[in-house]
């Protein structure tokens, strides 16, 4: 059983610097694993799985100095960035097959900065 809460939250200075800070990274993951993706599809190359894709773009992106920032906030955000972006292809292919009830999926499309529609997501163990 999975449990679903949605909260309203009135972050003070120093919580809404940390909330953008973890709504960038999470973007900046999910676009980074997209653009991957539609780069090994127009290759004819595989899809890159989830695990290399965690390790390729979190777990050695800490580690350059470009993508540093990437370890200031909880991990678990940015793995569960990678995970919706799988839910978001496996919705796209069911639809394509009729696996999926209602209507046609899109393809996933990068998250813009623009967008005020921010989320992300934590697990149980988050910090």
């Amino acid at each position: 059983m999975q449990l679903r809460y949605a909260f309203r939250v009135y972050p003070n200075a120093d919580q809404r610097t940390a909330l953008a800070r973890a709504f960038g990274c999470s973007r900046v993951v999910y676009n980074d694993a997209l653009r991957a993706r539609e780069t090994a599809r127009a290759e004819g190359e595989a899809f890159p799985k989830t695990g290399e894709l965690s390790t390729r773009l979190i777990t050695q992106a800490k580690r350059t100095e470009e993508r540093s920032w990437l370890g200031e906030v909880c991990s678990v955000i940015l793995q569960q960035s990678l995970r919706d972006l799988d839910t978001a292809y496996r919705n796209f292919f069911d639809s394509l097959k009729g696996k999926r009830k209602g209507p046609k999926a899109g393809r996933p499309r990068f998250k813009s900065r623009k967008d005020h529609r921010q989320s992300i997501r934590f697990t149980a163990n988050a910090r």
